[in-house]
């Protein structure tokens, strides 16, 4: 259950209360795709890094290892040993992503597996038991995400044939939450706004689907190629018309300036894998802007990454430390970098949180928009 706690022009403050706890609004969902962070993360180090909320993706741990074996080991929260809430992507955005060969048909969707190649049918059905098996706290319903820019036709149709399937997903859903053998009676269902980059068909979808009074619902289909002002003029054209007292998810996004954008937007929720994935290659958000410790000038830097920041890295290693160690190959320096960006967009998340409680968003919002995207 969502409760509004205050707003400040569009902006949201909230709680999100589940049956592993709640969540306070707006968050940022630490990605772990197939049941851990990429960079060597578990979810006991999450604890340690302020995460509220993991995201794991139904597609990936359906095809490794098997959704079935991850319900005989009690679902996903036992599997992984994280007590919080997760949320698991419906496995839409990669059958669309990654599959070379798909067919999309009224049903579903067949295609081939991109680790071995076998033949997978995935419809919303499918989707829906999937998530089941796994026990996640949300499941996300099973949508068709197409590329940016899409023929209007198209988007059109799509977004049409998503309304379909999102009524397929309710239903099962409903009579999976029925059976007394499920794992988790209590899972929650979000819903997917689509329509591409054209505001009139993203306005229908969302009135379409509000109508469902669903737990939950998130834009989708954004944050694929077209321009951030594209993607900040859908998130305003379709805000109004979401329900004031349902939790919105903004999937797969991004910077830090594009949080503060959909925040100020009316957005609670967000996710994005490139805060880890950047760090892999050691690119560093700070509150002054991002660094890059693959530069020379940081070789001798006695400095921590960002001075004050409380991280498990930052309160022990240096900057000429963690360069040395991915220059010398090791894994650690992953590790390091994965643990304090993810660290600094949970705290993000909490100054975000904090300025709204006090009433300075739009003093937060101009101070930081442009500065944290910024490269040093």
């Amino acid at each position: 259950m969502y409760t509004l706690l205050k707003t400040e022009g569009a902006a949201r403050r909230g709680e999100f209360k589940t049956i592993y706890g709640t969540v306070q609004t707006p968050a940022f969902m630490n990605v772990a795709t197939c049941g851990a962070i990429k960079g060597a993360l578990s979810s006991y180090d999450l604890r340690d890094i302020s995460c509220q909320v993991e995201l794991c993706n139904t597609y990936h741990l359906h095809v490794r290892p098997g959704d079935e074996l991850v319900r005989e080991m009690g679902g996903l929260n036992r599997f992984i040993g994280w007590d919080g809430p997760i949320l698991t992507d419906s496995g839409g955005f990669q059958v669309f992503s990654l599959a070379k060969l798909r067919k999309i048909k009224e049903e579903g969707v067949s295609f081939s597996s991109h680790v071995d190649g076998r033949r997978i049918f995935m419809g919303p059905e499918e989707s829906m038991r999937i998530q089941s098996n796994l026990a996640s706290t949300i499941a996300m319903a099973f949508d068709e995400c197409v590329a940016n820019p899409a023929p209007y036709d198209y988007a059109k149709a799509s977004a049409e044939r998503t309304v379909r399937w999102l009524c397929r997903c309710k239903d099962e859903m409903e009579r999976l939450n029925s059976l007394p053998d499920t794992l988790n009676r209590k899972q929650l269902l979000f819903g997917i706004n689509q329509g591409s980059t054209y505001e009139e068909l993203r306005v229908e979808n969302m009135i379409e689907i509000a109508k469902l009074d669903l737990d939950g619902y998130a834009i989708g289909g954004l944050a694929v190629g077209e321009p951030k002002q594209d993607m900040y003029r859908i998130i305003s054209a379709v805000e109004p018309h979401m329900p004031k007292n349902k939790i919105r998810y903004l999937m797969g996004v991004g910077t830090p300036g594009n949080i503060i954008e959909g925040v100020s937007r009316g957005v609670d929720l967000f996710d994005c894998v490139m805060p880890s994935r950047n760090a892999r290659h050691g690119h560093l958000f700070t509150m002054n802007g991002i660094i890059n410790l693959n530069n020379a000038k940081y070789e001798r830097d006695e400095n921590p990454i960002e001075p004050g920041c409380d991280c498990p890295t930052c309160t022990k290693h240096s900057r000429s430390y963690i360069r040395h160690l991915f220059k010398a190959g090791e894994m650690l320096a992953m590790r390091l970098c994965v643990t304090h960006n993810l660290y600094f967009y949970n705290m993000l998340m909490q100054r975000i949180r904090d300025a709204l409680d006090r009433g300075e968003f739009e003093q937060f919002k101009t101070a930081y928009v442009d500065l944290l995207d910024t490269r040093i």
